[in-house]
């Protein structure tokens, strides 16, 4: 009987606190934007990858556009600072599936609050954000250098009888021997 009085207290108090916590508001903060192709034709396919960013927040939001260009997605923030205004975001328009051409000034767009809710919950894009499909200055795009070197290796042939991998897996290693 104890044994039962003591089961039915505990699934009472769980259930307390499961409620409670349902209780508790969701405070997110979406972002509602767009990109725009300044070039494409009508039934072009808008999938890009999106990048959000805020000061003094840590992490990062990415998402992708739907067909039509239009994206949401919530708002980086760090659980320990809750604020009701999220501080100085940025969206940046990162690439597709395509080459994109994306000029400087259409990569980035400020977040601003959404003028047509009034909760304070929802933000959108100052502009859309916008890139080519074609070059646009006939020719005289230069790809940016982001650091990376080709990964192109040199492949000795090496006789097959000797059973090595291919020479590729060897060449860029260069041992260090110390001498104790």
């Amino acid at each position: 009987m104890a044994n039962n009085l003591f089961f039915v207290a505990f699934l009472f108090i769980v259930t307390t606190l499961a409620l409670a916590m349902a209780d508790e508001p969701y405070n997110s903060q979406l972002l509602k934007g767009s990109v725009a192709c300044v070039d494409c034709p009508q039934d072009f396919d808008l999938s890009v990858q999106v990048l959000v960013k805020c000061d003094k927040v840590k992490k990062l939001a990415v998402t992708y556009t739907q067909e039509d260009g239009t994206f949401i997605t919530e708002l980086p923030s760090d659980e320990s600072i809750k604020s009701e205004k999220p501080s100085n975001c940025m969206a940046k328009i990162m690439g597709g599936p395509h080459q994109l051409f994306v000029s400087s000034k259409d990569a980035f767009a400020p977040v601003i609050a959404n003028a047509r809710e009034s909760s304070g919950s929802f933000f959108t894009t100052a502009k859309p954000l916008g890139f080519y499909s074609t070059c646009p200055l006939k020719g005289k795009c230069i790809a940016k250098d982001n650091g990376f070197a080709s990964s192109k290796t040199v492949d000795f042939p090496l006789p097959r009888e000797w059973g090595l991998a291919p020479s590729s897996y060897y060449i860029p290693f260069i041992p260090i021997i110390g001498i104790p």
